[in-house]
């Protein structure tokens, strides 16, 4: 039994080192696996709401075609105008026209983290939580600059 009890206490204890060291992280330097474990283990995403004028499973375009599902956190979902407020996070699964999950990509808008733009770090997973790039990635922020005046929020208009 004081197996059971210590075992319990280390997961908790790992899961609030986890947690505290994400909060941490959300200023200038966050880290694309503890974005993962925060995302999927302590607030997962699928329980997320979406966009009001994007919801569901819908057509997509370009990389995150041809079908993609979003999930937006609390603090995105109550960001009335651009620019959304800090800690927003924005999750897209991409799905393949036969409807398997292809990737998932993840923007988080994190204070101090790339002013240039829009404070915004990127991250593109495998479904299994592997990662594939992480950061100022070049692709996601010149396609997403087209959306500047919504703060590279493409699929939601403020």
């Amino acid at each position: 039994m004081k197996l059971i009890i210590a075992l319990a206490l280390a997961a908790s204890f790992h899961a609030f080192v986890l947690f505290a060291g994400y909060t941490v992280a959300q200023t200038h330097q966050p880290d694309a696996f503890t974005l993962w474990n925060y995302i999927t283990n302590i607030n997962d995403y699928k329980q997320w709401d979406s966009w009001p004028d994007y919801q569901g499973l819908r057509k997509a375009r370009g990389p995150h075609g041809p079908l993609n599902r979003v999930y937006v956190n609390d603090k995105g979902i109550s960001s009335d105008n651009a620019p959304v407020n800090y800690g927003t996070i924005e999750v897209k699964e991409t799905y393949t026209a036969d409807k398997k999950l292809k990737n998932i990509t993840v923007q988080h808008k994190v204070e101090g983290f790339n002013p240039e733009a829009g404070d915004w770090y990127w991250a593109m997973y495998q479904p299994d939580g592997t990662v594939v790039k992480a950061g100022k990635i070049a692709g996601c922020i010149d396609c997403h600059a087209g959306a500047r005046g919504s703060d590279y929020v493409m699929v939601h208009n403020f």
